[in-house]
């Protein structure tokens, strides 16, 4: 007999059951691609009460995000695979028939479209998601484990998910279970940068504070980046934005590397891409330049290559 798969049936499960995902490589990257799946259908349950959707609705707008927020890839089934692999605790994918879809079923588009794949979370997991304080939490808990805050906005955005109004509540019940940040860690790296962009060299500053400048981690805090001066950088926000999302990068001799999928138009735009190899500022004496292991996988997590995959 079939081992029956037990549901989540309360909050504290089902926040127990998105921060144990099992967290799928493709190639030795990271493949963001269920908690993806998953941020978008908080987002469609927020917009109609639902998180029914047949695959074919699913895979442009999934498939976009994965390619906005995942490592590059050449893959062209990015959502077949969470549509399959997304573990059954929480959803319930069927073909045209009603019959559910094996958990071995094939990871290609033009196999579930054949069989008219739809999928939904359980019935249990929408009652919770009912709950605003519930669906903010969960989604503040698969932003804060899987990317860096500079995404947060955008994703969120794409997602459809406004959590404005309940944001304290998510922040407060997903500090319990992501890793704590090491609060020196701001303060060092400003300091190690002489409280300037590595990349621009801006530097502003209102009174005492540093205005608009960031500590960023080169390796993502979410994804097992140390709080450490090595793994660090004192970026402005633009260049920390652009260089979360892989249009800016670095080389393994510590020059800016400009994505060969970023464009701009106007002069603002352009001044990005005259940063294309452009030396990163230094650290002060003494201080450590960033290690090259978090450069390299910054490079094969993080950058957008032109061909949507890295090299090796």
């Amino acid at each position: 007999m079939a081992a029956v798969t037990r549901h989540v049936a309360t909050e504290d499960e089902l926040l127990s059951a998105l921060a144990g995902l099992r967290r799928a490589t493709v190639a030795g990257r990271r493949a963001p691609h269920k908690p993806l799946l998953l941020l978008w259908l908080l987002g469609r349950f927020a917009a109609t009460g639902s998180t029914a959707v047949a695959y074919d609705e699913a895979e442009e707008p999934v498939g976009r995000m994965i390619d906005d927020y995942g490592p590059p890839a050449r893959s062209t089934d990015r959502v077949a695979m969470p549509f399959v692999h997304l573990e059954r605790t929480l959803w319930d994918p069927r073909d045209a028939d009603g019959r559910p879809i094996p958990a071995s079923a094939h990871e290609r588009g033009s196999w579930l479209r054949a069989r008219g794949a739809t999928g939904r979370l359980h019935a249990t997991v929408e009652r919770l998601l009912a709950d605003p304080g519930t669906l903010a939490s969960a989604a503040r808990l698969l932003l804060d484990l899987h990317f860096t805050p500079a995404l947060g906005p955008a994703i969120r955005a794409d997602a459809g998910l406004d959590l404005t109004a309940v944001e304290e509540t998510a922040l407060t019940l997903g500090a319990r279970r992501r890793r704590p940040r090491r609060p020196e860690f701001t303060r060092q790296v400003l300091h190690a940068y002489a409280r300037a962009c590595a990349m621009c060299g801006y530097d502003g500053a209102l009174g005492r504070h540093p205005a608009g400048l960031e500590a960023a981690h080169v390796r993502w805090h979410s994804q097992d980046g140390p709080d450490e001066p090595s793994n660090g950088l004192a970026l402005c926000a633009l260049h920390h934005a652009l260089f979360d999302l892989g249009a800016l990068g670095l080389t393994s001799d510590l020059r800016i590397r400009v994505s060969p999928r970023y464009t701009a138009r106007g002069p603002a735009g352009r001044a990005v891409e005259a940063l294309d190899g452009a030396p990163l500022a230094r650290p002060r004496p003494g201080r450590p330049t960033v290690d090259p292991v978090f450069v390299k996988w910054h490079d094969r997590q993080v950058f957008k290559h032109d061909g949507r995959a890295a090299t090796a």
